[in-house]
């Protein structure tokens, strides 16, 4: 996340709130065009140009907002995530022909998420009939229209929809019946068909009246994937995920809505407790370690790890740990690398454990060996947590740092390597796919959030903005190196690290165990799973996590 350089606004775009109440402030865009409709028909989708002019009516941005910042109590004037186009999500041309297609199936994944490695005919039937039915409820079963469009999602085709003769009053009538979900994927739709009038019809008279931040978990959820649609309608995406990167919230209101989601959700907590178990079964009898954390954030992750070498019958071993960084930690915590390298050195000290810590401030992407340090008397632990997924791979760059740093770590010979990551498949899919694989995701996330704190919370409606939405907005609103929310199922990391010569080291029963004890923490509707060798920690029937260990050949 840059800080240091404002980027332009697109003009007309802003991400909306709403208050708590159903009041809704959303801004109602208006078409510039005099007869849009007539334009649209006479002309084609690439040379149809619109834009969006926000009315007068009260609304309130992220980026500078005096009514939003009353609503969650902070003196922030703009927003921010814990993501960044080189560190972390909360949890980021040709394809090689090395790599299966992410449409493909793989064994990681038996969810049935839409997108997931088990799509199949039928759930894409399925998610069509849905589409239907969502087609007949609004315009009724004898419509030519719905017999129209029936016909073009029966033939998988992209063209412009001949959607664009709903009668908006009445379906904003109908609005207390409709399903949310059926009409972000209808919106979805209009927009992946470059249908611009259904797609802006949705997204003025309908969706804006469905949403709220201070709704229920699908509410909320859907107020971020139509900011992402509008963004993306106007193909100004990047412009605005660059603009949420100017202004950000003090450190100290940054750090806390980072805590308020490491407290009520356990997918932090699953990365670090499942790498610090890992790390101490292989290191239980080295004298002389050195760690690589990519993700090295504020460093307390490794306080337990550290004391629980310290009593190590025998003495201590000498540690070292070398932190990678990037800016967005920079403004998280005030400072540079040398704030987490004192902190740890002094609880080391206090704990006995002779330690020394090695700062490498850049991205991952950025790594080479010479900023590494490696030596060969140290036995070496490289930890991934939440982070490879934002590396661009061979479909965004012919550098493809993603296995490049795979393969310098290869180099390094160490003895493991811990992957942690969302188990989702958003990086090579298309538009439509990659929009209904987000909402299904983020659908289970929201709710395991909703279970924590009242929806009136304003300290959760603050780290939902601060530390989901504009990952959120990401995925949807853009595309190349711009979009760097690229997940990838366990399966497709497993091709990339047997490529890079690595094979699977399995997860003993401690480290399942000491995950098990972290969860008794939390909602009884978290799941953990322990299949083929690796930890899926997920909400209800959906996995959101992975957590598995690697060696080389």
């Amino acid at each position: 996340m840059q800080t240091s350089q404002k980027h332009p606004t697109s003009a007309g775009i802003h991400l909306y709130h709403q208050p708590v109440q159903d009041i809704d402030p959303y801004t109602r865009y208006q078409i510039l065009q005099s007869n849009l409709c007539h334009e649209i028909h006479d002309s084609s989708s690439q040379g149809t140009s619109i834009s969006f002019e926000p009315c007068k009516e009260q609304y309130f941005t992220l980026e500078s907002s005096p009514a939003i910042n009353d609503l969650i109590g902070c003196d922030s004037p703009s927003y921010a995530s814990v993501s960044s186009n080189s560190n972390r999500s909360p949890f980021s041309p040709q394809a090689s022909h090395s790599y299966h297609s992410d449409q493909h199936q793989s064994s990681d994944n038996n969810y049935g998420s839409p997108t997931s490695a088990h799509s199949s005919a039928d759930e894409s039937y399925e998610l069509k009939h849905k589409l239907r039915e969502l087609e007949i409820s609004l315009l009724g079963p004898d419509s030519d229209i719905v017999d129209s469009c029936h016909c073009c999602y029966k033939g998988g085709h992209h063209g412009a929809s001949p959607m664009a003769k709903y009668n908006w009053e009445q379906i904003v009538e109908m609005i207390p019946k409709l399903d949310l979900k059926e009409v972000l994927i209808r919106c979805a739709q209009a927009v992946a068909d470059d249908d611009i009038e259904t797609a802006v019809g949705f997204m003025n008279n309908v969706l804006p009246k469905m949403v709220s931040v201070g709704g229920d978990p699908i509410r909320r959820l859907g107020a971020y994937m139509l900011e992402g649609l509008r963004a993306r309608l106007e193909s100004s995406g990047s412009l605005i995920y660059k603009a949420l990167k100017c202004e950000q919230p003090a450190s100290k209101d940054l750090m806390t809505y980072m805590h308020i989601l490491y407290q009520i959700c356990p997918y932090w907590k699953f990365a670090y407790v499942s790498s610090n178990a890992v790390i101490g079964e292989a290191m239980l009898n080295e004298s002389r370690i050195h760690i690589i954390d990519f993700q090295i954030t504020q460093g307390t992750q490794w306080f337990l790890l550290i004391q629980a070498l310290a009593s190590r019958p025998g003495g201590p071993p000498f540690i070292r740990l070398t932190g990678v960084d990037d800016s967005q930690s920079f403004h998280a915590r005030g400072g540079g690398l040398d704030i987490v390298g004192h902190r740890l050195s002094d609880y080391a000290k206090s704990c006995g454990v002779p330690f020394e810590f090695h700062s490498a401030a850049m991205s991952g992407c950025e790594v080479e060996l010479k900023n590494l340090i490696v030596r060969p008397e140290e036995t070496l632990a490289v930890n991934f947590p939440f982070v490879l997924h934002h590396m661009p791979d061979e479909s965004v760059s012919t550098e493809n740092h993603r296995d490049r740093l795979l393969r310098l770590v290869k180099s390094l010979s160490p003895k493991v390597v811990i992957l942690v990551e969302q188990e989702s498949n958003t990086n090579t899919s298309p538009f439509f796919q990659r929009f209904v694989e987000t909402l299904s995701y983020y659908s289970a996330m929201f709710e395991s959030i909703d279970v924590a704190l009242p929806r009136q919370d304003k300290q959760r409606i603050s780290a939902e903005q601060h530390c989901v939405a504009r990952d959120i907005v990401n995925m949807i609103a853009c595309e190349g190196p711009e979009r760097v929310e690229r997940h990838e199922l366990l399966g497709k990391w497993r091709s990339r690290f047997s490529m890079a010569g690595f094979a699977p080291c399995p997860l003993s029963s401690s480290v399942t165990n000491a995950v098990r004890n972290m969860l008794t923490e939390f909602n009884e509707n978290y799941r953990l799973e322990h299949r083929d060798g690796a930890l899926y920690l997920g909400w209800k029937k959906r996995p959101l996590c992975t957590s598995s260990a690697w060696r080389c050949y």
